[in-house]
């Protein structure tokens, strides 16, 4: 069998921690979709721009191998893994993922999506309308999913987080409260919101504050086991003041962002 992409995904999310786990559960994940031209697809598109939601057929392009068993973000009560066949694990014996997103509205042969869980370029494979009367059943049993309801923490900013994020999200492609809101956002019953052997977190459980780690960006908050609930207080660079002030190499090609970062910061105090 031979599958040839129709076109490809464009948005934010680069790396795997980027896209939200389901992208219904986080709006404001826009993207677009770009078709190949010279295929007839502008004919194929006609009547779809009257559905507010579309099945996006794709492929895992960053996968490699699969597994029989996955650990997902939030395991049932009492497991650490499930089966690959009852999970949205991307790691598949054939790397082919579906995706329900909101159309916006098409152009040509783009089509402007939200709440998409898709990385930037995502092949797609085919679009299908959604439609409810075929495809939702909301009195469907979810198995060990069900198990999930009601664990999902309120994440909130200070101004000074969103000052901050404000700024790095003018000067850059980066946007650190959707991070957040992704990595923080559910939690995990067996091990609680904060499993740090699935991201780059630090957390003291005493003073109830933590840190994640965004590319070389940290996030510091704090949080209220009770209320389920985050604040985001404040951004930091992850570079030393030596790394940024030697003429040491630039791995990441962002020193001057966060010279300016800590510039403009450190001029009203709020690093």
């Amino acid at each position: 069998m031979e599958v040839t992409p129709i076109g490809v995904f464009y948005g934010d999310a680069v790396y795997k921690y980027d896209a939200p786990r389901q992208g219904r559960l986080f709006a404001g994940h826009p993207g677009r979709i770009e078709l190949k031209p010279g295929n007839n697809f502008e004919t194929a598109l006609r009547d779809l721009e009257g559905f507010e939601r579309i099945w996006v057929i794709f492929q895992f392009h960053e996968n490699e191998g699969w597994r029989p068993t996955t650990r997902p973000p939030v395991p049932p009560k009492g497991k650490d893994r499930v089966g690959t066949f009852a999970s949205r694990s991307p790691y598949r014996p054939n790397p082919i993922g579906l995706s329900c997103v909101r159309l916006l509205k098409i152009e040509g042969l783009t089509l402007y999506v939200d709440e998409a869980d898709l990385l930037n370029g995502t092949p797609v494979l085919d679009i299908k309308p959604y439609i409810p009367m075929a495809d939702a059943f909301p009195d469907a049993k979810a198995g060990w999913v069900e198990e999930q309801v009601g664990d999902v923490w309120a994440i909130e900013m200070s101004e000074e987080f969103a000052a901050q994020n404000r700024w790095i999200a003018e000067h850059s492609a980066f946007d650190l409260e959707s991070f957040a809101q992704v990595q923080l956002s559910r939690g995990n019953f067996s091990k609680d919101v904060f499993d740090s052997s699935r991201r780059r977190l630090t957390v003291d459980e005493v003073a109830k504050t933590g840190v994640l780690a965004y590319r070389t960006f940290r996030i510091h908050f704090s949080y209220d086991e009770s209320a389920r609930s985050v604040l985001l207080h404040r951004i930091t660079s992850g570079y030393s003041a030596e790394d940024l002030k030697s003429g040491a190499k630039d791995k990441y090609g962002d020193k001057d962002l966060h010279r300016n970062f800590q510039a403009t910061f450190e001029s009203t105090g709020s690093t």
